[in-house]
């Protein structure tokens, strides 16, 4: 082959062939390895089966064809062919979700037995994947909710790994790229800030509030959170004098600022001692919140524990059936609905470990549900980011034919996403609605900006 190679590359056009037979080869070979993807792992497996076929390819463009740039131009747009491909047309391409779920995999805590060193080199050769995939903005997504989970549980095996991570994607696609990831991760560092603060300031005010209380105080605009998950809660009563603290001491140092409490994300650490040994157990606040009824008594009812929490029958029922599964509450009659049931403290209750964390609902959930918000998040932001660009586009040029424009717009957004032309002319009819452009008299091929 190298020699054939050697023949050929000082006749003109003459490689084309050799060059698309590579391409194409290549591309078989890819789309063999991700068609046959089974098992459990399938985001790990799939990163590293593509990093094997490309590197196993990159070796061979520079041993046989001695690097030649259109061998390895073959070769990227053999990898973009099979990293961008959809097996339906009608699906959705799960590259940019697989790569974050495998970044997420390399930084959360308990990592399989992989050195930070190893961790290091498998981050930065998944920048190869990366770069190969066209829609970066779903990957973006996907990696913020992924991101905002291992900050707000302390689930990061290293802070530095994580803004080492951070910095990768920005040499790769800009700050605008990372900006949120970024305010995401100086939230955190300013919340540490913000408790010391916190305590001192209770230092000053003598007063004990009885409990660890740590909060992250996190920017709306920054943490991709959704407001629509916030569920109605009474807080106990054993925590409302910390809140109302922390409060108090907010709004003296940000005057004008909102806080709205996310208790559907934060968790508590209870001491069971009620049983033969002592044990201290991590959950979710509404899981705590529904245990701490069981303070004064030995059975609750439902409606009890819905008077007193208030939160939705919905949330309520799947709280309980996760404290009946975790063993910790029994229902004393299994065979009634849980909305009607009545629910006893087990005191039989035993676990090898003294120290543990109840499985939090949310964690528990169907990802589906989240994998479908994450797209639809996506189009949203891009309607907004396409007309932002006709904006600036128009307003520079001040008129342009249809296909210029496009065109434009294809340059401007390609290294975030392919605008899909359908969505262009959507954003270009939603913008002539607002009077932000208008058709020229003369064709209805062209637009002026409106000033």
């Amino acid at each position: 082959l190298r020699n054939l190679y050697l023949l050929l590359k000082s006749i003109p056009s003459a490689l084309e062939a050799l060059i698309l037979e590579l391409q194409q080869h290549i591309t078989k070979n890819g789309l063999e390895v991700v068609n046959s993807l089974r098992g459990d792992n399938i985001p790990q497996a799939f990163v590293e089966s593509l990093l094997e076929v490309h590197e196993k390819y990159s070796n061979l463009i520079k041993t046989v064809f001695s690097g030649d740039q259109q061998f390895v131009g073959a070769l990227d747009k053999a990898c973009s062919s099979v990293i961008n491909h959809k097996g339906n047309p009608k699906f959705l391409c799960r590259s940019p979700e697989l790569l974050a779920k495998y970044c997420d995999s390399l930084l959360k805590k308990n990592a399989k037995t992989c050195t930070e060193t190893e961790i290091e080199q498998k981050l930065t050769q998944s920048i190869t994947i990366f770069k190969y995939i066209d829609d970066k903005d779903v990957f973006q997504k996907f990696y913020a909710r992924m991101l905002a989970k291992r900050l707000i549980y302390n689930q990061s095996m290293s802070m530095d790994a994580e803004e080492a991570m951070i910095n990768k994607l920005k040499q790769a696609c800009g700050y605008e790229f990372t900006s949120k990831l970024h305010r995401m991760f100086t939230d955190i560092s300013v919340s540490s800030d913000l408790n010391s603060r916190f305590m001192q300031y209770l230092r000053d005010q003598n007063t004990e509030l009885g409990i660890n209380f740590s909060i992250s105080v996190l920017q709306a605009g920054a943490w991709p959170l959704g407001q629509t998950a916030i569920s109605p809660f009474a807080i106990p009563q054993e925590l409302e004098k910390s809140v109302q603290n922390f409060e108090d001491f907010y709004s003296s140092r940000f005057n004008g600022r909102k806080l709205t409490w996310l208790h559907h994300l934060c968790n508590a650490e209870l001491k069971l001692c009620y049983l033969k040994k002592s044990y201290i157990v991590t959950m979710s606040t509404y899981q705590m919140a529904i245990l701490l009824l069981y303070e004064t008594a030995d059975e609750v009812a439902y409606p009890e524990i819905l008077e007193n929490t208030k939160l939705s029958d919905e949330q309520l029922t799947k709280q309980i059936q996760s404290l009946l599964e975790s063993k910790l509450l029994v229902a004393s009659d299994s065979e009634k609905p849980i909305d009607s049931g009545s629910f006893v403290l087990n005191k039989e209750y035993s676990n090898k470990r003294t120290k543990f964390k109840l499985t939090a609902v949310i964690q528990k959930e169907t990802t589906q549900q989240e994998v479908e918000q994450t797209h639809v998040s996506v189009d949203e932001d891009r309607k907004l980011y396409l007309q932002a660009a006709i904006v600036r586009i128009m307003k520079a040029r001040k008129i342009l034919r249809h296909n210029a424009l496009i065109q434009e717009l294809i340059n401007q957004a390609k290294n975030r996403f392919l605008p899909n032309i359908s969505m262009i002319k959507k954003c270009i009819e939603a913008l002539i609605d607002k009077q932000y452009i208008e058709r020229t008299p003369n064709s209805t091929d062209e637009y002026s900006y409106v000033a």
